[in-house]
């Protein structure tokens, strides 16, 4: 399984002048996406003249593309059904290797073995990643707050 380019698809940060055409085109699609009824609606390629039947669901996936490149946010287009490999989570989520096995071994995230080798879900590793931004989120704030009581912190 090849994990770089054929599996992730990221869109580096955009120029100021391809964040103002996304923005008018997400205001225009956004707009547009309201007022449709069909789930698999046409729309013509201007230059081309040619007409190309799109699932809303991908419009609406355009539509949040286009919005993050307005805000000049990368971001990456990855298939949720993808497995990693442990070294991959590992980056992900900001470890070593052997303490992702140890999360593994704990029950911390679901694997399948396949032969000698684990295999993550893309979307549970991501799903891990959030819960500890979360749970990291928590704690700091709860530090802060003891800073202030005991006047060790000016907020």
């Amino acid at each position: 399984m090849k994990e770089d380019m054929e599996t992730t698809k990221t869109l580096n940060k955009s120029t100021m002048r391809e964040q103002k055409a996304a923005l008018e085109s997400y205001q225009a699609l956004a707009k547009t996406i309201k007022q449709l009824s069909s789930d698999m609606p046409e729309i013509e390629i201007k230059e081309t003249k040619e007409l190309i039947k799109v699932p809303i669901k991908a419009l609406k996936l355009l539509s949040e593309v286009l919005e993050a490149m307005s805000k000049g946010q990368p971001r990456s287009i990855v298939p949720m059904a993808s497995e990693v490999t442990t070294q991959k989570a590992a980056e992900i989520i900001g470890c070593s290797r052997p303490f992702l096995v140890g999360l593994l071994e704990k029950g911390e995230m679901p694997y399948v073995k396949v032969g000698n080798h684990c295999r993550i879900k893309l979307v549970d590793v991501l799903a891990y990643k959030e819960k500890q931004k979360i749970t990291q989120k928590k704690h700091l704030t709860k530090m802060m707050h003891n800073d202030e009581e005991l006047e060790l912190y000016d907020s």
